[in-house]
């Protein structure tokens, strides 16, 4: 036995363990709506440890992650509709269908162009749709997905079927169109009305984002990270003159902030550091 399958078969042993009536307490208690949503938070954790380019901390969290499969596979198992193996065997088929340009007879020697993969990649997934029952084009979007992503992949999704903009000026267009319903709808002052625009909004830009080759919630999420740094330069820089950050004015604020940009760009930032 690998070291991986000897590894893999312990972790599952010990899920059994936990879930025991003997077991833990709160383990034994959860249940699939319960654990969701730290599988989720382990994913984002993942995410995390690749920005920080930190590879210890990556792999403490692909095995939070792996837990989180293990713990659904064992309810699973426990209410007799699937067990791990059923899971592992049921991604392994679903990866050799896709990828008919590795796994099927008499291929081809060369590869197909990324555009052809994309193509068959996509036309396999609508047939695995058709075949559970999910005839809808954005059937099977996950709800779960960050709002940014969920719209951006909708839009993609009824892209394929000719539902899009033409061109990333013309969703330009469309932002400031949408923008000017937000003004329209914050001078009416209905609070109701400024969330469905806004909302409309974000969609948008989430689309602009597509169109321009950006993923919007990668961009988010740097912008995010970015001000994080440059906040905290400007905590460091006004705890060094003995500043109130409460008791700044508007103008020392600005100050602090060009400051920070400034130092940012001279060090070119941090994540400019070769990745792991």
């Amino acid at each position: 036995m690998s070291r991986a399958a000897e590894q893999l078969e312990a972790l599952l042993a010990l899920m059994a363990r936990l879930r025991a009536p003997d077991g833990c307490p709160w383990d034994r208690q959860q249940t699939f709506e319960t654990i969701a949503p730290f599988t989720i938070e382990e994913a984002y954790e993942v995410a995390d440890a690749i920005g920080r380019r930190d590879p210890k901390r990556l792999r403490d969290e692909l095995g939070d992650l792996l837990f989180q499969v293990v713990f659904h596979a064992r309810m699973g198992e426990e209410a007799g509709s699937f067990d791990f193996a059923d899971v592992a065997q049921g991604i392994r088929e679903k990866l050799v269908r896709r990828h008919p340009h590795v796994f099927a007879a008499g291929i081809s020697a060369s590869a197909p162009a990324m555009d052809q993969l994309h193509v068959s990649w996509e036309a396999q997934k609508a047939q695995e749709r058709a075949a559970a029952g999910d005839h809808g084009v954005l059937a099977d979007v996950p709800r779960a997905l960050p709002s940014l992503a969920r719209a951006a992949k909708l839009s993609r999704r009824a892209g394929r079927v000719g539902f899009d903009w033409p061109s990333p000026a013309a969703v330009r267009e469309k932002v400031g169109e949408e923008l000017s319903e937000v003004d329209e709808a914050v001078g009416r002052s209905h609070q109701g009305d400024i969330e469905e625009e806004i909302g409309d909004l974000l969609f948008v830009i989430a689309n602009w984002a597509r169109h321009l080759g950006v993923d919007p919630e990668a961009a988010l999420q740097g912008a995010g990270r970015k001000f994080e740094r440059r906040f905290g330069q400007m905590e460091r820089a006004a705890a060094d003159r003995r500043l109130s950050l409460e008791q700044l004015t508007a103008a020392q604020w600005e100050e602090l902030w060009q400051a920070a940009k400034a130092i940012e760009r001279a060090s070119d930032g941090p994540d400019s550091a070769a990745i792991m």
